[in-house]
């Protein structure tokens, strides 16, 4: 609202401009620049108000940057002109190129002063009055996204809900990564990486959405080695005071142990399914063999897969299971179970030896149970 006020206030000063300067030439009939003066406030402050309306999401670090080199410059730009003004007077002796020669000390006092500050807008600080040229984020901490998050595509639909306030980072390093996946000659990874490009250009035309691509300009990567991009997500986000938003586990383990915070989407794709208590009955679809002698594999409508103790003979039946047990970890979860053998309206769970124990169907050291595909059982998430 007050940003609308401001913009109606400033358009009634222009038209009010336009129609001092053509009071100007009332009187001296000047028919031209009567047409041209105005026309010109009126372009010059038209072109500022649309500059500014169309670039919506401004980067104060810049801004900062430029606003404090300018008047930098300027200051550096007197004192040199006043200092180099006698010198410039004993070798030219003519007013005007002294004038010009100031004006260009000036000018590339500003340029040197403007650009250092850009590029250094990250660590560059003031002692007085304590003002950082930080990152300004409104929220909570920033997230800096992965290349296999985008590639996956439930970050939008997670944006989607509005349930995310705060900003979302695109490191460049991670676009041209993307770029890269889309350019490959296996197709397989060049509709994964368009896949991704498609997610990104949804994430920027959401309107609620904060997603800021950042050049990943900060000192720890100046070190002239070859970083892989992994290293230098985490490394960025440390810098930005991020946290990491990705489905790689091995990402996650790498970040955690740097101290930098991890969101895994499959966690938390987990963390919202309905949970499956053995001894619980459900219905599924046997849909292929297992891996095992007897077993039969079927996946519930949110892709879990679910490993049926004797169901091969059911392949293609819907049958009612009892769970015997549920292996949850970050890469998904598994739910194990039986074809259910009731008579009436209740049920019994199985019992016996081969029922896993409490710590699930592998034993303590991570081996396969009993009732586990030895491979080929990857949980889907």
């Amino acid at each position: 609202m007050l940003l609308t006020l401001l913009r109606v206030a400033y358009i009634i000063l222009l038209v009010g401009m336009a129609i001092v300067a053509i009071s100007f030439f009332v009187d001296t009939e000047d028919t031209a620049a009567m047409v041209f003066a105005p026309l010109g406030i009126l372009a010059i402050g038209g072109g500022v108000l649309f500059t500014d309306m169309r670039e919506k999401q401004k980067h104060i670090t810049t801004i900062s940057a430029m606003y404090f080199g300018l008047l930098l410059g300027l200051l550096l730009g007197y004192l040199f002109s006043l200092v180099l003004e006698p010198l410039m007077m004993n070798l030219f002796g003519r007013g005007q190129i002294v004038t010009l020669g100031r004006v260009l000390i000036t000018v590339v006092c500003c340029y040197v002063t403007i650009s250092t500050l850009l590029q250094t807008k990250d660590e560059f600080r003031f002692i007085i009055p304590y003002v950082e040229f930080s990152k300004q984020v409104k929220g909570g901490k920033p997230l800096v996204l992965d290349t296999s998050v985008i590639i996956d595509g439930r970050i939008a639909d997670v944006c989607d809900t509005r349930l995310i306030d705060t900003t979302l980072v695109v490191p460049r390093f991670v676009l041209q990564e993307l770029q890269a996946i889309a350019d490959s000659s296996d197709k397989l990874k060049r509709n994964r990486g368009r896949r991704g490009l498609d997610v990104l250009k949804r994430l920027q035309n959401n309107p609620k959405l904060d997603l800021q691509m950042h050049d990943g300009n900060v000192p720890e990567l100046h070190t002239g080695e070859r970083i892989r991009v992994d290293e230098r997500l985490v490394i960025l986000a440390k810098a930005l005071n991020a946290r990491v938003v990705t489905n790689d586990f091995n990402l996650n383990k790498i970040a955690q142990l740097q101290g930098v915070d991890v969101i895994n989407l499959n966690e938390l794709a987990n963390a919202l399914k309905t949970v499956a208590i053995p001894g619980e009955y459900m219905q599924v679809k046997v849909v292929k063999a297992g891996d095992q002698m007897g077993q039969g594999v079927g996946y519930l409508d949110d892709g879990t897969m679910v490993v049926i103790e004797q169901g091969r003979a059911l392949i293609g039946q819907d049958i009612g299971i009892v769970v015997t047990s549920v292996l949850q970890t970050p890469a998904g979860r598994m739910i194990f179970g039986r074809p259910d053998q009731r008579s009436s309206g209740s049920h019994t769970p199985y019992s016996g030896s081969s029922t896993p124990s409490a710590s699930g169907p592998g034993d303590a050291r991570g081996e396969p149970g009993p009732h586990e595909p030895s491979k080929g059982g990857d949980p889907k998430s």
